[in-house]
């Protein structure tokens, strides 16, 4: 449906506390949207990919409590899921009784909805009491004895199955898509060259480690990028570049603060040797102007005018992003954020008084005037 009715009013405009509020505001707006229209979809845009990796860590409690599924495109681009959660069932059935190795492999099953979600702590306390309890043993519930008997098929076949057989069938295990076990095949691949010779579980876990620690295994991708940011039933957070061309039902936009969006010009401090201003902006204004056929600027009018650039592409950029939105639109400008996303720490005692983006008190005010 191109043009489908909104929901509520098709705008909601907030002013939370801070950052965390934001966040937590989008959280139980989310579950409300779904819970209705579990086939809807959903997307943050952010303007920094620091504040979309913000949004994901402090939202990834949906899909571990309502089973929502949060895409976060810059992590998801940047490495695969598979090796690492390959590897923590690989070290689990290679170290049943550790507790350490038994709960990571259960909160694996748990993302995967492969167990329900329980207390993970409780199980992991005392392994052989979980995995085979006696008779003298306090009665397992119904989900107690689901994942115990989830992980000891995960050790039956540890036993029967040549260990060089036991990538692939955990990839079918935990249920995965075509992309990721086209990435699965390809990581057996790769362990076997980096394993040749001396073949065994000690070396496979040792060259999966190393490529988990490096963080640089790409996954194999069998279907279109833009199909991946708009699955139903998922909350996607990607950048407002990344989103040109693409909608979804819901659209949250959050931290728009005068200093993101539109932002102000920066001079870094090694350039200003040349004056208040960036040879780079100015060189650009300037090449404008000639392309334009109009008088070059000296230096200083070529900054003003490289700051007027910068402040019509970003709200051109903000339009795209506001139009990304098919039933509701969700903005917010908290009271308090970072001084900069880039090098926020994530403590919450290093906010400061932020000035909302233009755009909404203008929004307010044209709502009110309508009313």
């Amino acid at each position: 449906d191109a043009n489908p009715r909104p929901t509520g009013q098709g705008l909601e405009i907030y002013t939370p506390r801070d950052i965390y509020h934001t966040v937590e505001l989008i959280g139980e707006r989310v579950i409300e949207l779904f819970t209705s229209a579990p086939e809807h979809r959903a997307a943050v845009l952010v303007r920094e990919n620091r504040q979309g990796s913000f949004v994901a860590q402090q939202l990834e409690f949906l899909q571990r409590q309502h089973g929502i599924t949060i895409y976060d495109v810059q992590e998801s681009d940047r490495q695969s899921h598979v090796p690492r959660e390959i590897l923590t069932l690989l070290q689990f059935l290679d170290r049943p009784h550790s507790p350490d190795y038994l709960k990571a492999a259960l909160v694996v099953l748990v993302e995967r909805q492969l167990i329900p979600t329980q207390d993970l702590n409780a199980l992991a306390t005392l392994p052989e009491q979980f995995l085979y309890p006696g008779p003298l043993d306090p009665l397992q519930t119904p989900a107690v004895i689901k994942a115990a008997r989830y992980c000891r098929s995960l050790l039956r076949a540890h036993l029967e199955l040549p260990h060089y057989q036991l990538i692939s069938f955990l990839a079918f295990t935990l249920g995965y898509n075509q992309s990721e076990l086209a990435t699965a095949d390809k990581l057996a691949e790769r362990i076997t060259k980096q394993t040749f010779g001396n073949s065994s579980l000690d070396a496979t876990l040792v060259a999966l480690q190393e490529i988990v620690n490096s963080e640089r295994f790409e996954p194999v991708e069998t279907e279109d990028a833009d199909s991946r940011y708009v699955r139903a039933g998922q909350l996607t957070i990607i950048t407002m570049h990344k989103a040109k061309g693409l909608d979804w039902d819901y659209v949250f936009i959050p931290f728009l603060h005068e200093d993101t969006l539109p932002g102000n010009p920066w001079v870094p401090t090694a350039a200003q040797f040349l004056g208040d201003f960036t040879l780079a902006e100015v060189a650009r204004a300037q090449i404008r102007a000639s392309l334009h056929e109009q008088a070059i600027p000296l230096a200083p009018e070529a900054w003003k005018q490289a700051g007027q650039l910068k402040t019509a592409e970003e709200f051109r950029l903000l339009y795209v992003a506001m139009t990304r939105a098919k039933r509701l639109l969700w903005i917010s400008a908290a009271e308090k954020g970072p001084f900069r996303w880039g090098t926020f720490t994530g403590k919450a005692d290093n906010l400061q008084v932020k000035k909302p983006c233009p755009i909404i008190p203008a929004l307010r005010n044209h709502l009110e005037f309508r009313i």
